[in-house]
């Protein structure tokens, strides 16, 4: 029987109830009204700038979000995530720029589609090949080990090897309608914007549904005690090397995006730097909660561009602000981690999760 509140109890008959997306005709409509927000309000109303801001929340979102499927549900700590965007990334501009394609896959403006799925699987089974390690050694030694996959992929492979396949330097330049889904050319703000918003949907859906399975428990299992998930006969080896493979999967499309909302594509793209900072945004957002990486992406972009604002009409008064912004960026960076870790531990993400509660319980909310 579909309830309008849920205030005080459970009312769920079956475990089909119990599991469902959209519990309540109140949450159906909150669920609602938030999509047509991203997909119409957004992309029709909002100006170009703000357009630009939310696409790169949604990208630092899908990045985000394979961070937190390692660290914050299945406990392997990482700290090369960009690496494996990059593979995406490398893996769908080569397709689209250098595979000889069938004339039909071109002109039917499959090529780009194609590289997205193919840059999942290659960056999924990259990130694989340095999850191996984790079978043996965990913690700091992983973190290592998650640290070399940034250094020798993006420092050695794609900069002194892949950049420099057809003589381009160290770029690879992507020409006006390079980038086209069918007959929709990607060439503006808002298409690259509704990409987005698709994507991250996607990856959303999946990472959600992959948690409430069989497979999403035995990564909880892992994370709160590996001895005795296996115990329980949990093959820890298998799992944490799916859980690589499936983080790397979602890096691989994050990467394939940033081909569209890019004029030429640079191992500078995909600095260490990256990999620490989307470790910080779950941090941020909420270890252990997909509304974390949303909402620490969230955070991190639009505390950023707050501060490039503030820092705009400062510069006319001292120059040297504007050459120092990168440097005043990662200070921000590390007093918003040091603030939250201090004042907010669990995140963005429990602090909402106490405000949905206030209000769904009230008046019986203390």
């Amino acid at each position: 029987m579909s309830q309008v509140w849920l205030p005080c109890g459970d009312y769920h008959q079956s475990y089909e109830e119990d599991q469902g997306w959209w519990q309540t005709r109140f949450i159906k409509f909150k669920m609602i009204l938030l999509l047509a927000i991203i997909f119409i309000v957004i992309p029709l109303f909002a100006p170009e700038y703000v357009i630009s801001v939310a696409t790169m929340v949604g990208y630092t979102a899908m990045g985000a979000l394979g961070v937190q499927l390692l660290i914050g549900y299945t406990g392997l700590i990482t700290l090369g995530h960009a690496a494996f965007i990059a593979v995406g990334a490398y893996t769908s501009v080569m397709l689209v720029l250098r595979f000889p394609w069938p004339q039909f896959i071109v002109d039917w403006g499959l090529a780009y589609p194609i590289s997205i799925i193919v840059a999942a699987v290659v960056a999924g089974l990259w990130s694989v090949l340095f999850g191996l390690p984790s079978a043996k050694v965990k913690g700091f030694y992983l973190i290592l080990t998650t640290m070399a996959a940034q250094f020798i992929t993006v420092d050695f492979i794609l900069t002194q090897y892949v950049s420099q396949i057809g003589g381009r330097g160290q770029a690879f330049s992507l020409p006006p309608g390079t980038i086209k889904i069918g007959p929709w050319v990607i060439d503006n703000e808002r298409k690259v914007y509704y990409l987005m918003a698709v994507l991250i949907t996607l990856m959303v859906i999946v990472m959600a549904n992959l948690l409430r399975s069989r497979v999403g428990r035995a990564w909880v299992a892992i994370r709160d005690n590996d001895i005795a998930a296996e115990t329980l006969g949990i093959n820890i080896v298998w799992y944490k090397l799916l859980s690589f493979f499936v983080a790397g999967v979602m890096a691989g499309v994050a990467g394939a995006f940033w081909v569209s909302n890019t004029a030429a594509l640079s191992p500078e793209h995909f600095p260490w730097f990256w990999s620490l900072w989307l470790v910080g945004v779950i941090l941020i957002g909420g270890v252990g909660s997909i509304h974390g990486a949303i909402f620490g992406s969230l955070f991190m972009v639009v505390i950023m561009e707050l501060l490039q604002w503030a820092v705009i009409p400062l510069s006319e008064y001292y120059p040297k602000l504007l050459i120092d912004f990168a440097f005043l960026k990662d200070m921000a960076f590390g007093l918003a981690i040091c603030a939250f870790l201090i004042y907010e531990p669990n995140g963005l993400a429990y602090r909402w999760w106490q405000i949905k509660n206030y209000f769904n319980l009230w008046p019986f909310s203390y």
